[in-house]
Parts: structure tokens; C-alpha cells; sequence
């Protein structure tokens, strides 16, 4: 085995991915925690908090160290994704988006897009985005309608995106557009873009039930100009560029639900330590505890799903079934959590002066994005006909 591979003690863990953890454990304690609330009263996060995430190497996790990066694994990943989330759900969106720009052009751009675009935001010093859903256009990628025609030296672009993360902050985007409108499929193209550039229009911010620190955004293209050279791999590649890092955010999205639902657990737990009734305190009745028991139960079931198919990925081990398992399970526990969560507060956890109605907010669109639960049941019963 090799060396940095080694497992150190009893946990399962490198002394690199521990660290990761544990540095991301620290900034979100003192600086995450304290102010997720006003972040969420105020629908915004202060971009000076969100790119010091980035001088800590977060938003290049797995990018290569030649380009700035983190050069960490997958696995490492899973763990900072998860503390992350466990402080503020949306901010790590943020992140997770950003270091989804940087696997795009990290695995199909060229040298020269990796130093323009892929080194500002590994190093830190930028946000990355992903231009792909659109209104008619979420789930399935393949009926988007944003067209990209080629002028000479270049592309133009036109269309409307939705629901992009960080769409107003980030200088940095892969937009997918159709290239080929009679191709169906292969007709699809990836673009590498400045946000800066004449034609990219921030329309609106999405007013959402959760996740309101980030800027969540309508994106308006209009005759936004690309140079030829900022094509992201070949003519009708948009597809298998789109598709090809699917496993990752998706497993990417449970780590954030359990994140969220750690936190809710935990939340619970402090109070019923300390709320009183019937002359004892709530944690010694039985239907609280136990309720606890189960919410840290499947907490664990869903990390141990998440910590699995990170290691497939890293083995290069096929786990489109296995990913799309651990989003379905851990997206759905996170809701029942938060819940249960809120359960236990009583009264307390309808209001906002407990956080717990926040991360029952946050944990909703876990079954939503990168992928719907139906489309995951889709991939993993095709997956099981196939007899993988």
C-alpha cells in the first residue's frame, strides 16, 4: 500500500485528510458559526469570509498542486464538505461550486485554460460557477436551450440560466450551450468565460427557503462573446463534461445534508441536556432519547454511504449506483432530522431564535439539486437492470 495511503489509528483517516478536516472545523467554529444567522436574516455572506475559505485551499480541494491546488483527495473533500455544511449550509455551496469549476477545466481543459482559469480559483483568489440548468432545461441536460454559434474566432452565446450558485460573485464559469441543435445530444458544448464580460447579465436573486447567504441567480446571456479558444474540450463534448463529475457532486450534495443534519442533531442534544420537565431533564425520557438515538444512527448510515463511495472513486471503482444511494439516502435522512430536530425543541424549534427551523430550511433542497431523488431512483434501478 502506498504510504499515503496508510490509515492512521482506528478512524479510517490520513494525518492529510484529518488535518483538512480539522483546519475547515476551525474556521467554521470561529468564523462561520457565530454569524450564519445574521447571514441568513440578511440573504448574504460577506465575500471577504467566503475567499478566506479559498486561502485556506478549500476551493481547490483536489485541484493539482502544480495549479494551486490543495491537491487533496477525494475523501478529504467528503470531510471538509461536511464541516462546512455543518456551519453554514450555504457558504459551502459556495465552495462546492467552486471546486466543481476547477474539476471541469482540471479534467478537460488545456494547459493554457488550466493557468487562466483553473489556477485563480484553486489558489483561492476567485470564485468558479457552472452555467448548466435552465427553466425548461434542469434534470435533463440534453434539452437545454442556450445556443452557442460560431463567428470566425469565436462563439456567441444566448440563452437563460437559473438557479446558479454564486452566479453574481464568482469571476469565473463553465457555461453549457448548444452548438449543434440537429446533433440532440452530442450537440452540446462547454465554454470557459470571465464573468466580467459584455453579454452576461445577472437578471434577479432567487429569495429562497434555504441556503439564503449564497447568491443564488437568474443569468441572462446576451450575444455574450467567447473566443474559440475558450471552448472546454471539443465541439459536442458539453454532455459527457456535464456528466462526467455527476458522482462527485452528488455525493458532494449528501455530505452537505449530513453536515446540515449533524448540526441539528447536535442542537437537539444541547437542549435536551438542559430543558426540564416532569422534574428530570428531557434527555431522560425515553421517547427523546431514543428519538436521539435514531437521528444519530442514521447520521452514521449516511456518513459511512458517503465515506464508501468516496473511496470507490478513489480506487477508480465504477459507483454511479452507490453515489446515487448515498444522495438519496442521506438528502432524505437530513429532512428527517431536522425534523426530529425540531421535535425536541417543541415550540422553541418553530422560531427563529433557535436554529434549529433554519437548518430544517437548509435541508430541503438536498433531495432538489444535483439531480433530483427521482432521477436518482431512476439511475440506481437502471443501474440494478444492468446487474451492476
Amino acid at each position: 500500500m502506498h504510504a499515503g495511503c496508510m490509515l492512521s489509528g482506528m478512524n479510517g483517516f490520513t494525518p492529510e485528510q484529518i488535518a483538512l478536516r480539522d483546519t475547515t472545523r476551525a474556521f467554521v467554529q470561529r468564523e462561520v458559526i457565530p454569524f450564519a444567522p445574521a447571514w441568513d436574516r440578511e440573504e448574504t455572506v460577506p465575500l471577504d469570509t467566503v475567499l478566506k475559505l479559498g486561502a485556506l485551499g478549500l476551493f481547490g480541494v483536489c485541484a493539482p498542486t502544480d495549479y494551486d491546488g490543495a491537491g487533496a483527495d477525494f475523501l478529504g473533500y467528503m470531510l471538509m464538505t461536511e464541516e462546512l455544511a455543518y456551519g453554514d449550509a450555504g457558504i459551502c455551496n459556495m465552495v462546492n461550486a467552486a471546486n466543481s469549476f476547477g474539476a471541469k477545466v482540471r479534467d478537460a481543459g488545456t494547459p493554457d485554460q488550466k493557468e487562466r482559469f483553473l489556477r485563480p480559483v484553486a489558489s483561492g483568489s476567485a470564485l468558479g460557477c457552472l452555467l448548466m440548468t435552465e427553466p425548461h432545461a434542469g434534470s435533463d441536460a440534453a434539452a437545454m436551450r442556450t445556443r452557442a454559434v460560431r463567428r470566425g474566432d469565436r462563439y456567441v452565446l444566448n440563452g437563460e440560466k437559473c438557479f446558479i450558485t454564486s452566479g453574481r460573485s464568482a469571476e469565473y464559469a463553465v457555461i453549457f450551450a448548444v452548438t449543434d441543435p440537429e446533433a440532440g445530444k452530442r450537440g452540446l458544448s462547454a465554454f470557459l468565460t470571465r464573468t466580467d464580460r459584455p453579454g452576461y447579465r445577472v437578471v434577479r436573486l432567487e429569495r429562497k427557503l434555504g441556503h439564503r447567504s449564497n447568491d443564488t441567480c437568474q443569468i441572462a446571456l446576451e450575444d455574450l462573446e467567447v473566443p474559440a479558444d475558450d471552448l472546454l474540450g471539443q465541439p459536442g463534448d458539453g454532455l459527457r463534461i456535464a456528466l462526467a463529475a455527476m458522482d462527485s457532486t452528488r455525493v458532494a450534495a449528501a455530505a452537505q445534508a449530513i453536515g446540515v443534519a449533524r448540526a441539528a442533531h447536535d442542537a437537539a442534544l444541547a437542549y435536551a441536556r438542559e430543558r426540564q420537565a416532569f422534574g428530570k431533564p428531557i434527555l431522560e425520557h425515553q421517547a427523546v432519547a431514543f428519538r436521539l438515538a435514531e437521528m444519530a444512527t442514521e447520521i452514521e448510515v449516511a456518513r459511512q454511504m458517503c465515506h464508501h463511495v468516496a473511496r470507490l472513486k478513489m480506487a477508480g471503482v465504477r459507483c454511479v449506483k452507490e453515489a446515487s444511494m448515498a444522495k438519496l439516502f442521506a438528502s432524505q435522512m437530513s429532512e428527517r432530522v431536522c425534523s426530529a430536530a425540531i421535535q425536541v425543541h417543541g415550540g422553541y424549534g418553530y422560531v427563529a431564535d433557535f436554529p434549529v427551523e433554519k437548518y430544517y430550511r437548509d435541508a430541503r433542497v438536498f433531495q432538489i439539486y444535483d439531480g433530483t431523488n427521482e432521477v436518482q431512483k431512476i439511475l440506481i434501478s437502471r443501474e440494478l437492470a444492468s446487474g451492476r
